[in-house]
């Protein structure tokens, strides 16, 4: 099949890549002439493991361009696939002038039978704004040309998107549109030859789903976050818990690691988009309100402890900070936790010196937008020498079993802070290092 993909940033390209992989004829389009020329000249503009070698055998074989001409994008795919940003308005709101205007440029210039594929994480009745918007454009050309509105949601993990993409726990897609069924069907099969996946519902439940999944999982990162708090006050370990509740096959254990907060592009925005539109339809969400306080609530509790144990006034201090970006595996830096730990760091006098394997460069380009001041060490050794405090903030595989008798001969003052939960503090205690865990006694 032909796709064109309108948008080549994180969803575009790696969807994009992924329906390469498989055979299809992919052209991807974006507006930004600074990422296609990266593109074309074998750069990849975000860090996903896997990502550039996937892309450049696809571009080798010819299955996968790139391109700024918006007319060439249109004419390419008989199936237009919607993958631009709906960054979060003022309001809380999806902003969706990205996906209308991407809606018009379609409707502007289509000869042909186009099925246009909303992935962008979208508000539910966004297919029927796409659609008038296209409707409007053709009439201004006094064209009839037929075409349908399909939905698509994307569940990618930053970090394992190609593995997400090319093996899915299930594949949503909304349309009540036979022949449209017929071709995403046909279009998935190779992601399914083991059993099926695919999902098929009404238009506005299958953009509803994609928000409700985001939801539900940031309610329970949320929810233990609070019970791995109150563990602190009653001397219980949160890990302990997390393996009792866990085991229950009706609870599982995934997205019960309690932390210093989510962050990223997808569970702050849509959590916000999703209580906007619980409070435009007249049902507000109290639960899923409770859980963004909560989550704001979560990124200050690392630096409540360290002032704790430090002082309120950190002048003097140097902070070692492990981990930037928001998740393992991702340069992403968006809402991530570590952002307010480094502003409230260098409210108070601290110096900071920070370390990620991946998210320095996109460290430097956020933290100077925002005129903030820290070092950035060469390694994550480099980062703690001298230092009076590590925190660690991204759990990093990198970091996970570090030498805990160097690290401390190199720090100054032997406090760990583990914002992750991902060290056994008996062993770092061994070592001779005061440890602090969120919930972990």
């Amino acid at each position: 099949m032909k796709i064109t993909m309108i948008g080549s940033g994180y969803v575009g390209l790696v969807t994009g890549a992924c329906f390469a992989e498989v055979g299809n004829e992919v052209l991807c389009f974006d507006i930004d002439e600074r990422k296609i020329d990266i593109l074309q000249n074998g750069g990849v503009p975000i860090h996903e493991p896997g990502l550039r070698e996937m892309i450049a055998r696809n571009v080798a074989a010819g299955r996968l361009r790139f391109s700024t001409d918006i007319d060439r994008a249109v004419a390419f795919g008989a199936l237009q696939f919607i993958a631009v940003g709906t960054p979060p308005g003022e309001d809380g709101s999806a902003d969706m002038q990205y996906v209308l205007e991407a809606a018009r440029n379609i409707g502007r210039r289509m000869n042909e039978w186009k099925i246009i594929v909303d992935k962008s994480t979208v508000p539910v009745g966004t297919a029927d704004r796409v659609r008038a918007v296209v409707v409007e454009e053709l009439e201004k050309r006094r064209s009839k040309i037929e075409f349908t509105v399909v939905s698509n949601p994307e569940f990618l993990k930053e970090g394992a998107a190609i593995d997400d993409f090319m093996r899915p726990d299930r594949i949503v897609i909304g349309t009540d549109h036979a022949q449209a069924a017929r071709t995403i069907r046909e279009l998935y099969a190779p992601f399914q030859r083991n059993h099926e996946r695919l999902l098929m519902m009404d238009v506005r439940s299958a953009e509803f789903t994609k928000y409700a999944a985001n939801a539900m999982l940031a309610t329970r990162i949320s929810f233990m976050n609070e019970l791995a708090n109150l563990a602190d006050r009653l001397d219980v370990d949160i890990e302990m818990v997390r393996q009792g509740i866990g085991s229950d096959p009706r609870i599982g254990y995934d997205f019960l690691y309690a932390g210093s907060g989510y962050g990223g592009s997808c569970f702050p925005k849509d959590v916000k988009a999703l209580l906007r539109t619980s409070s435009q339809a007249g049902a507000p969400l109290h639960v899923l309100a409770s859980v963004e306080h909560a989550n704001e609530r979560q990124k200050q509790v690392l630096i409540e402890k360290i002032c704790a144990r430090l002082g309120n006034d950190l002048s003097g201090c140097k902070i070692a900070l492990w981990g930037l970006a928001f998740k393992p595996n991702t340069d992403d830096m968006r809402e991530a936790p570590s952002r307010v730990v480094v502003r409230e760091l260098l409210q108070r006098g601290a110096q900071v010196v920070a370390y990620d394997p991946v998210a320095m460069e996109e460290a430097r380009r956020v933290f100077a937008q925002e005129g903030l001041s820290l070092i950035y060490a060469d390694s994550a050794m480099e980062a703690v020498r001298g230092a009076d405090a590590l925190v660690l903030m991204t759990e990093w595989k990198a970091f996970r079993s570090p030498d805990f008798a160097e690290l401390r001969k190199q720090l100054k003052t032997p406090l760990l802070f583990d914002g992750r939960n991902i060290y056994d503090p008996q062993a770092v205690r061994e070592a001779g290092l005061e440890y602090f865990g969120i919930g972990r006694r």
